[in-house]
């Protein structure tokens, strides 16, 4: 290994100067910095390469020298332009990006210590801003000699012992005002899932941010960081092996997952967008181009578009707010592409978040409280839910989830905010997003003669919270399965199926909705206005009987809303018109004849969602409990032989196999018990 060769500051800087100034891209940044009042030039590697491939190598092998000589160089350039932010500033950055190579996390080794290198990976942890004592002056307190003392990134140098002008021992007093502060913070970059080997667990880095690299990530994003690696010197005690962790300071960091004001959108786009937008079947394209490789599915295919566009979020004069993003829940057979469609929304939504039920915990979705190794401060970690902000979360096999950990995504789902109050910390984060979710049924496959609620293992105050449930049966139909095994083999073969030749391309698509998202705002017209309200009012209709069950609440209004405004979107319409209405109304409807159906009225009940019960079964509940207490206090508060319940149930019109489904239903919600074989009694309060 040649000795590196050594070059003056002096010439590097000058270097450096020369390279800003014969490039008009970079002069304009730093006329650019001055407009803005910015700190940091970005050069791209691959240009100063180009340009003076000398330079270029040396801030591989030397990267500390160079962005010393950088700072100069940009502040140089920056005085000469404007001497007052000069003096103004204390510190210029010229930061690098685009390295030729990204090193993956688990292969990073001793031999790329002080190295400039180029990582990838997911943040999972940040600590808050800190204060970072960058250069700590001392003065003595006998003379007043004064010592400027640099400060490492870890650990801490200690002041002289002696006055090196007068002697005096101990007299060295730290001098806050005259010490450089800078702010700080500290990341922990995982890397990514896609980069995993199999088995093994995803390794991490610390890094280190400072000064106007702060606060610019957050966790969840998906970031490339260039920086140096360094040794963390405080791991050194005295009688414990010569063994350090390493950390990078990071010189320039950028996120390649961006939020969705951010998603780049070109003119040449918004052009595409706008054209796209005028075509009179737009909307069919849109769905025609969710998960197109899946056969059918039209409606819940609209369903998730509606999702991906969402509704318009209001905040009424009183303060109340009402969101706008739309959730749902898919309900399926086991093969039935759930997995995928969910899948497919993870990869086209402006920002989405993927997890699933049984490898999530209530922590993991809403937020944990983390101690910090060093300094042992306890400080947030956003969960999926929270990552998932102005998003998508999607959550597969949500029944999976253990009960206790269920009940976080309650506020979540309906006031779009996740509340903490652990470890002295009370915070209420923002989690305004859309839910997409997937179940399996628990009976292996959904059963038609059964309820939602008792199909799949939710709790109905989970379930209500959801604008569209759809269930996804898997029944045999000759020309469905025909065309089924047709796309799939065609798929499998390499050609083009039909219709994917009119299908949005995902670029296109993902830019379209964020577009819509961003700004389209649309307004129900009067006439829109009409139709829902008379279709709310119909509903309600139905209702007015004594013995009818309640078909409609007004949380289903608001979701009728919510998608019609979503469907106007679709067409970027500034209002929603009648067809928007009608379209949100069919695709209501849809759900409502799947899921809110009494199997013995046969009439819409929305108690089947709403409670887990229908009307029906509500009535047959109170009779038989009434009938159970007139017994109990016959027979003088005793446990009542259930032979007898059989028989006065049968004189007032229930057959054994009601009261027994009403005797399970009683047992399981914990109103009765059986004292032993063959008795029941009531639980009285």
């Amino acid at each position: 290994m040649t000795e590196p060769m050594e070059v003056s500051l002096d010439s590097l800087i000058q270097g450096l100067r020369d390279f800003i100034e014969s490039s008009d891209r970079y002069v304009d940044e730093i006329n650019n910095m001055i407009i803005q009042r910015k700190k940091s030039l970005v050069i791209d590697f691959h240009d100063l390469l180009i340009s003076n491939k000398d330079l270029a190598d040396m801030l591989l092998e030397r990267p500390q020298l160079i962005m010393q000589a950088g700072s100069e160089a940009v502040r140089q350039a920056i005085t000469e332009r404007d001497p007052e932010l000069a003096k103004s500033v204390r510190n210029f950055y010229m930061r690098f990006r685009r390295l030729p190579e990204s090193l993956p996390i688990r292969k990073l080794r001793s031999e790329v210590l002080g190295r400039l290198i180029m990582v990838e990976g997911i943040i999972t942890r940040q600590t808050p801003p800190r204060h970072y004592l960058r250069k700590s002056v001392f003065r003595c307190s006998q003379c007043g000699y004064e010592v400027e003392i640099p400060q490492p990134t870890t650990g801490f140098v200690q002041p002289p012992k002696r006055c090196p002008k007068c002697g005096a021992i101990n007299s060295m007093v730290f001098v806050e005002e005259r010490s450089e502060f800078i702010d700080w913070q500290k990341i922990i970059v995982q890397e990514k899932p896609e980069e995993l080997p199999p088995g093994q667990l995803p390794r991490s880095i610390e890094a280190i941010l400072l000064d106007d690299l702060v606060d610019t990530v957050k966790p969840g994003d998906r970031v490339y960081l260039v920086g140096v690696m360094n040794l963390d010197l405080a791991d050194l005690r005295k009688g414990k092996p010569p063994v350090v962790s390493s950390f990078m300071d990071v010189n320039y960091v950028e996120s390649q997952q961006r939020e969705l004001v951010e998603i780049e959108i070109t003119p040449e786009d918004e052009k595409r967008i706008l054209d796209l937008a005028k075509m009179p079947d737009v909307r069919e394209r849109i769905i025609r181009s969710i998960a197109p490789s899946i056969y059918g599915m039209e409606d819940i295919k609209e369903a998730i578009a509606c999702l991906l566009f969402g509704g318009v979020p209001k905040v009424y004069p009183d303060g109340i707010r009402v969101r706008g993003d739309i959730h749902i829940l898919l309900v399926g057979d086991p093969g039935m592409a759930k997995t995928q469609l969910l899948r497919f929304v993870t990869k086209i939504a402006p920002r989405a978040v993927y997890t699933t039920g049984k490898g999530s915990s209530a922590a993991g979705l809403t937020a944990a409280v983390v101690r910090e190794k060093d300094t042992g401060e306890f400080y947030l970690e956003a969960g999926a839910l929270v990552l998932a902000d102005t998003g998508v979360a999607v959550i597969d096999e949500i029944d999976k989830m253990d009960a206790k950990d269920r009940v976080a995504i309650h506020e979540a789902l309906e006031q779009q905010t996740v509340s903490i109050a652990k470890a002295g910390i009370v915070a209420t984060l923002n989690a305004r997003c859309s839910v997409l979710a997937a179940a399996n049924p628990a009976f292996g496959r959904y059963l038609p003669n059964r309820t939602v609620a008792e199909n799949v293992d939710l709790p109905v105050t989970l379930l209500s919270r959801f604008d569209l449930i759809f269930i996804i049966r898997d029944e045999p139909n000759l020309d469905r399965d025909k065309a089924i095994a047709e796309h799939i083999t065609t798929l499998h073969a390499g050609e083009v199926p039909e219709g994917f030749t009119e299908i949005i391309s995902p670029d296109l698509l993902r830019k379209y909705i964020a577009y819509a998202r961003k700004h389209v705002k649309p307004v129900l017209t009067p006439e829109a206005r009409e139709r829902i309200v008379q279709f709310y009012v119909q509903m309600r209709a139905k209702s007015r009987e004594p013995d009818s069950p309640i078909a409609i609440t007004a949380r289903q209004l608001e979701a009728l809303i919510r998608l019609a405004e979503a469907e106007a979107k679709m067409r970027l319409s500034p209002v929603v018109e009648a067809e928007d209405a009608d379209r949100a109304i069919r695709l209501f409807m849809k759900y409502l004849s799947s899921v809110g159906i009494d199997i013995e009225s046969g009439k819409i009940d929305i108690d089947i969602i709403m409670t887990g019960k229908p009307k029906s079964a509500q009535e047959r509940l109170a009779l038989v409990m009434n009938i159970l207490a007139q017994l109990e206090d016959a027979n003088g508060g005793k446990p009542v032989r259930i032979e007898d319940l059989y028989r006065e149930a049968e004189s007032a019109g229930l057959d054994r196999q009601a009261v027994d489904k009403a005797i399970n239903m009683l047992l399981k919600s914990g109103d009765v018990y059986t004292p032993r074989p063959g008795y029941i009694k009531l639980i009285r309060l």
